[in-house]
């Protein structure tokens, strides 16, 4: 059958345009249906709560459900694997924080995935800093005075933490490293008349707590506060990581949703996938020697 020359380079030119059409069409159609995204922890906690609230954002701007499902168990192994055994369609995600980036040396030889290759990052969102406390009866009001107090009495200062190989248990290992005694950091919340603050973990002032002076004006280079992000299986598409994050950036600067994370005692994080797959790295690494340092094995 022969066909006209125009008709056939009109069709010709149909043919070469198709491979891309879809293409196209995934990145503006995403999401068409309900979006799962899973938490490594238990219900209520920080991470949860977070998800909780860029889930509904999301929901709000991309018109459709992003449903929060508890994946806790194993320090985060259970909720990550979930995750990396997912497609990678955009339509699995994950809320996670400073545990995912611990656990990738202090299980090493555990993981069935490595995290840096097998999650795709989206979007950082929060920085909480740890707050170093001291119950009021102890003679100290500033670190310089804890580290000295430390000093003088060897073996009196306990601490408490929620486990080996968590988060404020290393703020406390990296402590003691900098400032050259014994003595880990409190995670305890700062309650009226109970605990006495001392200084936050982040290397500058927290918004929440402002008259509260940074570890690191007295230990230069001190740094032990928590992130969290969210994250996709590791060979989501750009296209669709891109409309992620621009929508969680758009939400970190939306005075509604950032007075809520900052009720979570928080600072916002915006930036890219490539500025957040940095963090992770840089975290990553952070923790190894640390961990390594003081010989830390999981209990």
């Amino acid at each position: 059958m022969k066909f006209p020359r125009r008709t056939f380079l009109h069709m010709a030119a149909g043919t070469a345009a198709l491979p891309f059409a879809p293409h196209v069409t995934l990145a503006q159609a995403y999401p068409s249906r309900p979006v799962r995204v899973i938490v490594p922890f238990a219900p209520a906690g920080t991470t949860d709560i977070l998800a909780r609230l860029i889930g509904q954002w999301l929901s709000e701007r991309l018109g459709q459900s992003f449903i929060i499902e508890n994946r806790p168990g194993a320090s985060t192994m259970i909720g990550t694997e979930a995750v990396v055994r997912s497609p990678a369609d955009g339509y699995t995600l994950m809320v996670f924080g400073t545990a995912s980036a611990i656990n990738a040396t202090l299980y090493e030889n555990k993981l069935s995935y490595d995290f840096r290759l097998d999650i795709a990052p989206v979007a950082s969102i929060l920085r909480v800093p740890n707050v170093v406390t001291v119950h009021p009866s102890l003679p100290v009001r500033t670190i310089p005075e804890l580290i000295a107090y430390a000093k003088a009495n060897p073996g009196r200062i306990n601490v408490e933490s929620p486990g080996a190989g968590t988060s404020s248990h290393l703020a406390g290992e990296l402590f003691k490293v900098m400032a050259g005694n014994t003595l880990p950091a409190s995670i305890e919340y700062i309650r009226a008349g109970k605990l006495r603050a001392l200084a936050v973990s982040t290397l500058a002032r927290s918004q929440a707590l402002p008259d509260l002076p940074s570890v690191s004006e007295f230990l230069p280079g001190y740094e032990s506060s928590g992130f969290f992000g969210a994250g996709a299986p590791g060979k989501t598409s750009s296209e669709i990581v891109d409309k992620l994050n621009k929508e969680i950036n758009a939400g970190l600067v939306d005075p509604k949703l950032k007075a809520q994370l900052a009720d979570l005692g928080g600072m916002v994080l915006p930036g890219s996938p490539a500025d957040f797959g940095k963090l992770i790295a840089e975290e990553t690494e952070k923790w190894a020697k640390v961990i390594r340092a003081a010989n830390i094995k999981p209990e």
